[in-house]
């Protein structure tokens, strides 16, 4: 069985990969390990961190193919992530994510990158679970739900979940804090996301849609 690593900014993108992602790719033959970034507490570290410690897992282990899950929101300038002030120039933030990546799999050693296929989530994960407004009602207890004219207004504001801006009052977890009262990152992460199905979530997110397609087309190769 071939092996897939998704290195995980924090414990709400690990539990989505172990228990959606893991069944998905396991029906075409693939074992995923979705370990934590070391040494981030749960957020994102500078880049050679992070360099440091793909090229080890793509060292040790000769078989597997490794991406990452990291959202774009809480990346700065200050974490040195390559080209990063270049990429700022650019508008468009899906060409802006992806010539990141593309700096990021280049600044890997070249006998090591042909295995690493870098991701950056557009804006964040949490951006995902804005897919389908009844499963807000359906899995929120109505005295929970404490936000619904905020709900409403993301749904009509967004056609694509992943454009939903990155400020600190307009990031997809910030309105979640207020739309959902006592808000828990893992537990209704997983569960919102569970009930939409993975299907869903890639119909209506291009961006992390491609993303599966390029790592099962090059895991099938």
């Amino acid at each position: 069985m071939k092996r897939l690593i998704i290195i995980c900014e924090g414990q709400t993108e690990q539990e989505f990969c172990n228990v959606l992602l893991a069944p998905f790719f396991s029906q075409i033959g693939i074992s995923l390990q979705a370990p934590l970034i070391k040494k981030s507490h749960g957020g994102i570290v500078n880049w050679d961190s992070l360099k440091s410690e793909i090229e080890k897992y793509l060292c040790c282990e000769k078989d597997v193919l490794l991406t990452t899950l990291i959202d774009y929101y809480g990346i700065e300038a200050s974490h040195r992530f390559p080209q990063w002030s270049k990429a700022q120039e650019i508008v468009d933030k899906c060409k802006r994510l992806d010539f990141i990546e593309e700096a990021m799999k280049n600044d890997i050693d070249e006998n090591l990158c042909v295995r690493f296929m870098p991701y950056i989530q557009l804006h964040e994960f949490e951006g995902l679970l804005f897919n389908n407004k009844e499963v807000f009602y359906n899995q929120i207890a109505a005295e929970e739900l404490v936000g619904k004219d905020e709900l409403e207004s993301v749904f009509n504001d967004f056609d694509n979940p992943e454009m939903i801006n990155n400020s600190v009052e307009t990031s997809p977890s910030h309105r979640l804090e207020r739309i959902i009262k006592g808000y828990n990152k893992i537990v209704y992460g997983v569960c919102l996301a569970e009930a939409i199905g993975l299907a869903q979530i890639r119909e209506k997110s291009p961006r992390f849609n491609r993303w599966l397609d390029i790592l099962c087309a090059a895991l099938q190769k």
